[in-house]
């Protein structure tokens, strides 16, 4: 009979033994709430202790927690609206405030309270400076900036913003088709300017050469002419020693260069008296070059 009572009585202080106790794991931190106010806080891994019943355990992640924030359309000083990505890596520093601020929202609620928060400093930041420091590869002074302003107001919620990256930056999807026609028009307004360059500079060389090709022919012809007449000239002077130093000589070989034209084999015929003095070193018996008795 006492073990039928003991029994049961062991099961149960067993059951309360291991009810009250807790594992807290190596990368969770653990509160102990007593209805719903704070009684312990747990950071390090190990066993804990609560009473059963009245106090309840919550758990909450002690890693290094993600933020993806939803892409943020931000107007820069110069007015060219972009939109933005964001991601931040943050984690619970301060259980206690943590619970107070987000309740029994948790993690989850922490993150929506972020995310307006990092909305928020990127805003501010972003609209600070113009476009271009946005736009450019290094950002790093702007995404610090960011940090600094996003870990002052989230330390009432009792978490640390480690770092925020701005993950893109680019045009509004209504604004890329204008972006991108303005920007093929000051190419194709380049590409104008550069064919119009290139066709004056080869209307230059081909108007260089035109004129280079006339002065070499002129002065060809120029030459040409000159030592022709030079040619001419001493040809002439030939032909005149020739005459002066024999003339009845010169009457001969002129005379057979005549008849050497004018008796070619052809349809070509000649009608002249017998007498005529085409014919006179045909019919005379001297010899060339003998002077006429």
């Amino acid at each position: 009979m006492k073990m039928q009572v003991v029994l049961p009585v062991l099961a149960v202080i067993g059951a309360t033994i291991l009810s009250s106790l807790f594992i807290v794991d190596e990368r969770e931190k653990v509160l102990v709430l007593q209805f719903g106010q704070v009684k312990q806080v747990k950071e390090d891994p190990g066993l804990g202790f609560k009473i059963p019943l009245i106090q309840e355990v919550v758990r909450y992640d002690g890693r290094i927690l993600g933020l993806q924030a939803q892409p943020l359309e931000v107007t820069p000083l110069d007015d060219r609206r972009l939109v933005v990505d964001a991601f931040a890596r943050w984690r619970i520093t301060n259980l206690v405030d943590f619970r107070e601020a987000v309740g029994a929202g948790g993690v989850d609620a922490a993150i929506a309270r972020l995310d307006r928060i990092l909305n928020a400093a990127i805003r501010e930041v972003l609209g600070s400076v113009p476009s271009n420091r946005v736009l450019s590869e290094d950002r790093t002074a702007l995404m610090n900036q960011i940090r600094d302003r996003a870990r002052a107001e989230s330390g009432a919620l009792g978490v640390e913003v480690i770092d925020v990256r701005l993950t893109r930056t680019d045009l509004p999807d209504q604004n890329l088709a204008a972006t991108f026609a303005r920007m093929r028009a000051e190419r194709e307004r380049e590409a104008a300017d550069e064919i119009a360059r290139g066709g004056e500079a080869a209307q230059r060389v081909r108007a260089a050469a035109d004129r280079t090709v006339v002065e070499l022919t002129s002065d060809a012809r120029r030459q040409a002419e000159v030592i022709r007449g030079e040619a001419d000239a001493e040809r002439n002077a030939i032909y005149a020693e020739a005459f002066g130093r024999d003339p009845e000589f010169f009457a001969f070989t002129r005379s057979l260069t005549s008849y050497e034209r004018a008796l070619q084999s052809g349809n070509s015929s000649i009608v002249m008296q017998p007498d005529s003095e085409f014919f006179d070193y045909l019919r005379s018996e001297r010899p060339p070059g003998t002077p006429a008795q």
